[in-house]
């Protein structure tokens, strides 16, 4: 019977092989995770075959190892101190696993050190939390065993979270947030203190929601044309986050001008025949890095990180300043 159980929950979590684990820093400090990580992969590979339903057809041996990784991948880790010991039996300082980027970011920011049990393994190399907090903290990969293993008061998550793990994780008494993707910035704002407010520190989002709410004075005079150019050669909508945040920093919509709408392609040609006053290249196309581009005076073209384009929170004040410095650039241009 463990061993069907075992099977199942191999299978259906899709277990990371130990060296994954280790990579995305699920083991942690528990060493024996990983053998029993090892364990319930082998016997899902030696059932491999057999038909959904086939268990009776285990061998002893294979049932064993389907028990062992059961049983040691669910119960506590004793090898050490668990990480939730630092924060445990203060409800006012509750403790996390963050299963999304974008709430990584806010997290690291709005809660102490001691509260956060694990990160969003995206998190590991996309640049939107500090580094000082990816060599600390560890990961997970988003399955529900992993997350029930490290029993956190509250798993933060996004409203796109796989109805599996969030039915798992709510069986095993936890509880979950879930959060959108703000549109605005007043919506972002809301999301940091909320997420501050979790944490028992909403005197942290204060300096989060300085910085994202500073705006530069912009100089008089009519508002420099700015096509933003994304990944795959298409264009933001106007009720996007990017969009509110380019219109703050003193420029005019081009695409909106032209008639376009949310994720419309932009062709090179269009851009070479009708040229904004600034080009904003956010991709890598071959398009986008054409020559012909440069053989055009009248139009300003700089970058933009395309990963500061996929969440808001602290991005934000990051857009921000990029955006003054073009502006104030072009201004003292004369452009």
């Amino acid at each position: 019977m463990l061993g069907s159980i075992a099977l199942t929950l191999g299978v259906s979590y899709g277990l990371p092989s130990g060296k994954r684990a280790r990579k995305q820093g699920i083991v942690g400090a528990c060493p024996v995770r990983e053998p029993a990580l090892e364990a319930l992969r082998t016997c899902a590979y030696r059932a491999k075959g057999m038909g959904a339903f086939a268990y009776n057809r285990i061998s002893k041996t294979t049932g064993f190892l389907c028990a062992l990784g059961l049983a040691l991948v669910t119960a506590p880790c004793d090898f050490g101190p668990h990480p939730r010991a630092q924060g445990a039996g203060d409800p006012s300082r509750p403790t996390f696993v963050s299963l999304n980027p974008c709430l990584d970011a806010i997290l690291v920011q709005t809660a102490e050190p001691a509260q956060i049990l694990a990160l969003s393994h995206y998190s590991r190399d996309d640049g939107l939390v500090p580094k000082g907090h990816t060599e600390q903290i560890p990961f997970v990969s988003g399955t529900a065993e992993e997350i029930i293993a490290l029993q956190p008061d509250i798993v933060l998550a996004s409203t796109f979270i796989a109805p599996t793990t969030h039915a798992a994780l709510k069986r095993s008494g936890l509880r979950v947030e879930r959060f959108d993707n703000p549109a605005t910035v007043a919506q972002n704002i809301k999301q940091v203190r909320r997420i501050a407010g979790l944490g028992g520190s909403p005197a942290k989002a204060t300096s989060l929601v300085q910085e994202m709410t500073a705006t530069p004075a912009l100089k008089d005079g009519q508002a420099p044309s700015a096509l933003l150019w994304q990944p795959s050669q298409i264009v933001p909508g106007e009720a996007t986050l990017i969009a509110q945040l380019l219109r703050e920093a003193g420029f005019a919509s081009h695409s909106a001008a032209k008639g376009l709408n949310q994720a419309d392609y932009v062709p090179l040609e269009t851009v070479i025949a009708d040229p904004p006053d600034l080009l904003l290249v956010a991709g890598d196309s071959i398009g986008q890095r054409h020559p012909l581009l440069r053989d055009l005076p009248e139009m300003r073209i700089e970058r933009l990180d395309p990963k500061l384009l996929n969440c808001g929170g602290p991005n934000i004040a990051k857009v921000r300043a990029r955006l003054a410095d073009i502006r104030g650039a072009m201004d003292r241009a004369g452009q």
